[in-house]
């Protein structure tokens, strides 16, 4: 009877791996849920950066307002009449240390 008993356990634990540890088994199921999710996230983010460039794209190709900013900003480039001021930011004057005897 113990032999029947044993036999049993061991045919169970057979079809147990190929469950847990084989080429479909749950724990590489699992995995492959984390690559998926983390690989839908990415896909997400490249997603949205698409959909800024084709709005960028739009907008040159539709409009002179995106090609004026980009040549004022990259460029310094100005139109003509206009002039370029430029307020630098106010700084104290550093006072030099003084030595004491």
């Amino acid at each position: 009877m113990r032999i029947v008993i044993y036999s049993m356990l061991l045919l169970l634990m057979a079809i147990q791996y190929p469950l847990w540890l084989g080429k479909g088994g749950w724990l590489k199921v699992y995995e492959m849920e984390r690559q998926l999710e983390l690989q839908e996230a990415k896909n997400g983010a490249l997603s949205l950066r698409n959909a800024k460039l084709s709005g960028d794209v739009k907008d040159l190709k539709e409009g002179t307002r995106a090609i004026e900013e980009r040549a004022r900003v990259e460029h310094g480039m100005i139109k003509d009449g206009e002039f370029f001021v430029q307020i630098l930011p106010n700084e104290k004057p550093q006072q030099p240390a003084t030595i004491k005897q």
